[in-house]
């Protein structure tokens, strides 16, 4: 692999001022959306004035069922409580359940990269810290020559990934880490997200490995639950280290 972004590269990010990060995924339903908000949860509890951010949604035929609205549910938040927010939060919204381009194409819709740059600087003016949920893995396009991550690189965002813990992780978490580190962006970690009934062996080593090959930080490993209250209480350390990193 690539060498890994030596410490005073995040050193310095965090000296730049940068008032928020990007969460992206090792494929489409590795947690990003759960993990995301769980951390903006953790942030609030601390005292800290955080809003979550989703740039493109797909799938979606209202605010309520978009991830932008789980996060607000896992936080303890309602849509009231961001009502003067909602343009910057979801700036594009598509009912079409596919990658950003082709809802673009379907829906006859445009997205313009300088409108999620404006509402990303538009929230981290009046919060703390922004986390931005991206869309499936890292190499999602919005359009026929741009990737949604192109637009987080543009915005100096160091990346967090959710890596679903599962056979075949290795391959999938290497591939990301590979794809952001030839772009010069910077990650700040990763978390490994477990499986229902997932083989035990290969879920304890996975992290190990992958740690062992990329020498990139592992935040920890997130159990699997059916009930957020005790996923939270299993996220705290998480949570703790993953601020410690990025405050």
């Amino acid at each position: 692999m690539s060498p890994a972004l030596p410490k005073s590269g995040i050193d310095n990010w965090k000296k730049s001022g940068m008032k928020g990060i990007f969460v992206t995924g090792t494929d489409t339903g590795t947690g990003k959306t759960v993990l995301t908000g769980l951390l903006a949860r953790y942030m609030l509890e601390k005292g800290h004035n955080v809003i979550t951010q989703k740039w493109v949604e797909t799938g979606c035929p209202e605010f309520i069922s978009t991830d932008a609205g789980s996060h607000l549910k896992i936080m303890g938040c309602d849509k009231n409580d961001i009502k003067d927010y909602l343009d910057c939060i979801s700036p594009y919204v598509f009912k079409t359940a596919a990658s950003p381009h082709l809802a673009c194409s379907i829906e006859h819709k445009r997205i313009n990269p300088d409108k999620i740059i404006k509402s990303f600087k538009c929230l981290s003016r009046d919060f703390d810290f922004v986390i931005v949920e991206g869309i499936g893995g890292v190499l999602v396009p919005f359009n026929k020559k741009k990737l949604v991550i192109d637009i987080a690189k543009k915005l100096d965002l160091a990346v967090l990934i959710v890596a679903q813990n599962k056979l075949g992780a290795i391959n999938h978490t290497l591939l990301a880490i590979e794809a952001l580190r030839r772009r010069n962006i910077k990650i700040l970690g990763i978390v490994f997200n477990n499986l229902k009934n997932g083989n035990k062996i290969v879920l304890k080593d996975n992290p190990l490995i992958v740690k062992a090959l990329s020498k990139e930080k592992i935040f920890g490993v997130l159990a699997w639950r059916n009930r957020f209250d005790k996923l939270y209480k299993e996220f705290i350390p998480i949570g703790e280290r993953i601020c410690r990193a990025i405050l």
